[in-house]
């Protein structure tokens, strides 16, 4: 059986992270593809993408593809912007993801993490990114509650928060964390009855090995063009959470009794 696995989302679904010696990016996806004896892939992600840019952008694309699993894990890009609003992140994903099932897809999603951990953020930033990130946990535990598919669940997951599985920005997974998130799909699809011949390596080999001189490469050729470009929207973003927190614990010192 050739199974046909079409992934739809963000950077992290293009597998930025796992770099390959000839300069492209390879991926959670891209091993999990490799775990079946014989799969057609196709990688639709993009870099920064958001939920409609997956649903308008993405999904006509998947859906000629005819995919029989379909890896679906968008949103985190949402929850960090100063626009982002739960309604119309909910209504993109489930409209993308109600086309892919009814293609005859199965979905591979997940319920993220609190990143906030990862990227070291003092409480009064990471607290509100968490529930922002909570928010989309919701709504993928609708979209999981409504389409069923296979789900890897990050939040119950202690290595998620171990360095070695973060590239030197802290916002992708390294190789490893790439391979361990292919294991984890992996190890469901299988005990699902999908024709997985081997479970991924949770070895880190066959990238690009990193080194101190390839994360200041990386950090001076992608991460400070990066953060260039999205300081116009991440630092009013980052202000405009800070103040909400503040005026949050305000109201909550005000209701509390006098002690």
């Amino acid at each position: 059986m050739s199974v046909r696995l079409v992934a739809l989302g963000d950077s992290t679904v293009c597998g930025m992270g796992d770099p390959l010696p000839d300069g492209s990016w390879r991926g959670f996806a891209g091993l999990l593809a490799a775990t079946f004896p014989t799969s057609e892939y196709t990688n639709l992600a993009v870099s920064g993408a958001r939920t409609p840019h997956v649903r308008h952008g993405q999904l006509a694309a998947a859906l000629e593809l005819r995919p029989d699993l379909a890896c679906l894990l968008v949103g985190v890009n949402d929850t960090m912007r100063s626009d982002f609003a739960p309604a119309v992140v909910r209504a993109h994903l489930t409209e993308t993801a109600a086309a892919l099932t009814g293609s005859g897809a199965t979905l591979l999603t997940a319920r993220v993490h609190n990143h906030a951990r990862v990227f070291g953020l003092p409480p009064l930033l990471g607290r509100p990114l968490w529930r922002r990130l909570c928010a989309l946990n919701e709504i993928y535990d609708e979209v999981y509650e409504r389409f069923g598919g296979v789900r890897v669940d990050l939040t119950s997951v202690s290595w998620i928060y171990e360095r070695a599985n973060w590239s030197v920005d802290r916002l992708h997974p390294s190789e490893l964390g790439h391979r361990r998130l292919a294991h984890a799909f992996a190890v469901q699809l299988r005990d699902a009855g999908w024709p997985v011949a081997e479970l991924p390596s949770l070895t880190a080999s066959g990238g690009l090995p990193p080194t101190p001189l390839a994360d200041l490469r990386w950090m001076l050729v992608e991460g400070v063009p990066w953060a260039g470009r999205k300081a116009r929207d991440l630092v009013p973003w980052a202000a405009t959470l800070a103040g909400r927190e503040l005026l949050r614990r305000a109201r909550l010192a005000e209701r509390s009794p006098a002690s």
